[in-house]
């Protein structure tokens, strides 16, 4: 029995020791809501020192093709800006108030209902068809023929979302094509395009 009693003495101590290690005791810890799942992301692909650089954003709503190329057309933030990263896209302000009359092949693309005048101009300069591994891309606002990065920015970032929206695609490669308000066509696909 004395044996017993000293070793209860003993693990005391020790399990003391073990319990109260420095961590406070606290109550319910409020901090936020609920989790409401995963807030999206998608890459945008802008220029540094003459080459390209996956930019993660948070956009304002579903991430797919067309919210992808809108968001890179609207060119770098603030803060992308102060960290030297620049586009090579002709900004979606450069866009002629008459727009050019789309080309027979495209089908013209109606703003959404109940949008603002800008978003309805955006809307009539660009249009983004995406269905499977094929993106398709109408600036119908540039005229002149963009340089080999600006159009490898419009392939990535489409195809970089295109193939996170489609689970479809998995790793197949995503092919786009981009045509200018000329009917100039480049296709490439995303699969030289640098990960984030």
């Amino acid at each position: 029995m004395r044996a017993v009693r000293r070793a209860v003495l003993l693990c005391v101590p020790a399990l003391w020791t073990l319990v109260s290690c420095g961590i406070p005791a606290t109550g319910v810890v409020e901090a936020g809501g609920p989790a409401h799942g995963l807030v999206p992301m998608l890459r945008v692909y802008l220029v540094e020192n003459g080459s390209l650089v996956a930019v993660p954003r948070r956009p304002a709503g579903a991430v797919d093709a067309g919210s992808a190329v809108m968001n890179l057309l609207e060119g770098p933030t603030d803060t992308e800006r102060a960290k030297r990263l620049t586009t090579l896209l002709p900004p979606l302000t450069a866009a002629p108030t008459s727009v050019p009359t789309p080309l027979a092949s495209a089908p013209p693309t109606a703003g959404p209902p109940g949008g603002s005048t800008a978003e309805a101009a955006a809307s009539a300069a660009v249009s983004v068809n995406a269905r499977g591994s094929v993106v398709s891309i109408h600036l119908r606002y540039v005229t002149e023929e963009l340089s080999d990065l600006a159009m490898a920015q419009l392939i990535c970032t489409a195809a970089q979302a295109q193939r996170t929206t489609d689970a479809g695609t998995g790793t197949k490669a995503v092919t786009v094509k981009v045509t200018n308000a000329l009917g100039r066509s480049v296709e490439g696909s995303g699969e030289r395009c640098p990960e984030g």
